[in-house]
């Protein structure tokens, strides 16, 4: 009851290979993506609408693969999230892999498109590693949530397009992550929603804020009151994720719909651009009084006194 009352008061200030040649051939392939794994590259190789294949390069870590497409997908950059085991639960080497990755592309001026996505069949983000937060001292715990609140908050502030692809289930912080971004992906049979009042805790990384955001203040309390868990298709009518897709043999559907997506986006972002437009605006605050009280009440440690001149 007490996790049920919390929540209300956030939510209420919100929103068989088949011959010795191929034997062959398919033994060399092993052997050579091998090699590539232990140089830390790795060599992804996807089908084209037009049937041709499209190679790019990976940097692999522990728990996060970070793709940088190229050819005509170039700008393009895919965070793939890769604990099979845990079924890609935040750790916390994944939130500091993560929080590099993000710093990264910041930085990048060349990155148009970030797309977030599992490489576990099944399975976007699980939420919190709780095996591991059970070892926890209690006075990690608070530290912890902050650095992944931290590290979603970052996320959704990148100046380019973000797109998460859940092509499984993406439960308390997986959504919370999901949710950050600025467009949603979901397949029709994966599972969202923020279960934490089944743990005697609430939403810890911006759910209670951005799931109210995203559906409305009434609906948001109903999922987080129930701890309830609903398909794409769900999601898809309830205004939490843009698209849902039917769910392919591969098991990458809302993937390959999220790089659909990111393809119309790039020829339309232009970073450069929006800097300079930015540079523009900046230049036009510079000679106003209000940014001299600005500097004046900083320096002599008072809340300033605008006037809006």
């Amino acid at each position: 009851m007490a996790v049920l009352v919390g929540c209300r008061l956030l939510l209420q200030a919100i929103r068989p290979q088949t011959g010795t040649i191929e034997a062959v051939r398919r033994l060399q392939e092993q052997t050579k993506s091998f090699h590539n794994v232990l140089n830390n590259k790795l060599q992804y190789i996807r089908p084209t609408s037009n049937g041709a294949t499209r190679h790019y390069s990976s940097d692999i870590k522990d728990d996060l693969s970070i793709r940088y497409l190229d050819g005509e997908d170039s700008g393009i950059v895919v965070f793939g999230i890769n604990r099979p085991k845990q079924k890609n639960a935040i750790s916390k080497s994944l939130v500091i892999q993560m929080t590099e990755a993000v710093e990264s592309v910041k930085k990048n001026s060349k990155v148009r498109t970030v797309i977030i996505c599992s490489m576990v069949p099944g399975i976007f983000c699980a939420g919190a590693d709780l095996k591991e937060r059970a070892k926890m001292h209690q006075s990690e715990v608070g530290p912890f949530v902050s650095k992944a609140r931290a590290l979603i908050s970052e996320l959704g502030n990148l100046p380019m397009p973000t797109i998460a692809a859940i092509d499984g289930a993406a439960l308390g912080g997986g959504l919370e992550m999901a949710l950050s971004c600025d467009i949603r992906i979901a397949s029709n049979n994966a599972k969202l929603g923020l279960t934490e009042t089944k743990l005697a805790i609430i939403p810890g990384a911006g759910g209670t804020q951005r799931l109210p955001r995203a559906i409305g203040v009434a609906l948001a309390k109903e999922l987080i009151f129930a701890a309830r868990a609903i398909d794409g298709t769900e999601a898809k009518r309830l205004g939490l994720v843009s698209h849902a897709v039917e769910q392919n043999k591969s098991g990458d559907a809302a993937y390959l719909r999220a790089l659909d997506l990111a393809r119309e986006f790039n020829p339309n972002v232009d970073l450069n651009t929006g800097l300079a437009i930015e540079e523009a605006c900046y230049a036009q605050v510079i000679p106003t009084k209000d940014r001299l009280e600005g500097l004046a009440a900083f320096k002599e440690k008072r809340p300033p006194r605008f006037k809006g001149e």
